[in-house]
């Protein structure tokens, strides 16, 4: 591959202070998770109101995974939102992660609540495009309506739209490709407790080791911002 394409991360979320010198802070893991596909990157710390200077200061833009929700009163959330219009009218691919995913559908018009039915937390198996995919996951909220002009290309019984295609614009999906198993166990033991149902932290845990299919989500990434494409 000779055209390197920049790709600019908005890190939405802090890993856990205690756990940053193992796993790095968001942008080291998408850096490293979309390592090889021929791509430089530029972060951004949107939750600590550090924004680029406006959509067309990279070749698409990532959003990454966070422990707020997008419904919450922050300051930095109304302007990230901006970004994501803007983005989509200066033609730049957005992918988006969990809440990265919540924040596209919410910019867009759609309906992002707590899930009454409560957490998915570790692995679970989605159907994705046609495949069959595992990935970890870590959270309540959920995309309960999406926009209009997105298309659900994948979910499960618990989360309906876990995956959104923008036909040409964003794909996103409610999942963390880019969680390990060891940093989900690591958010089990140190963010789980007192915050998710201890039985579901139970079952999660036990879940783990299973194969996972990060490959084919990196994959997807990686073909939309260069093709638009999943596939």
């Amino acid at each position: 591959m000779t055209d390197r394409l920049k790709i600019g991360i908005l890190q939405t979320g802090l890993v856990p202070e205690d756990l940053v010198a193992e796993f790095g802070e968001y942008p080291e893991v998408f850096m490293s998770f979309l390592s090889g596909y021929g791509f430089d990157f530029d972060r951004y710390c949107v939750v600590r109101g550090e924004f680029p200077s406006g959509p067309e200061a990279a070749d698409g833009w990532l959003i990454t995974g966070s422990r707020h929700g997008v419904y919450e009163d922050h300051a930095w959330i109304p302007p990230l939102e901006q970004l994501v219009r803007g983005a989509f009218g200066a033609d730049r691919p957005v992918v988006g992660i969990c809440f990265g995913h919540q924040i596209i559908a919410q910019a867009l018009g759609g309906t992002v609540e707590k899930y009454a039915d409560g957490w998915a937390i570790g692995p679970q198996s989605y159907d994705i495009n046609g495949q069959d995919i595992t990935l970890n996951a870590w959270h309540q909220d959920q995309v309960i309506t999406p926009p209009k002009g997105a298309q659900t290309v994948g979910g499960n019984d618990f989360c309906t739209h876990a995956a959104l295609l923008y036909p040409g614009q964003a794909y996103s999906v409610q999942p963390h490709p880019e969680f390990s198993d060891a940093y989900t166990q690591a958010l089990i033991d140190t963010r789980g407790p007192g915050l998710v149902p201890q039985n579901i932290l139970k079952d999660a845990a036990a879940q783990l080791g299973v194969p996972l299919s990060s490959k084919v989500l990196a994959d997807q990434f990686a073909r939309f911002f260069r093709e638009r494409r999943l596939a």
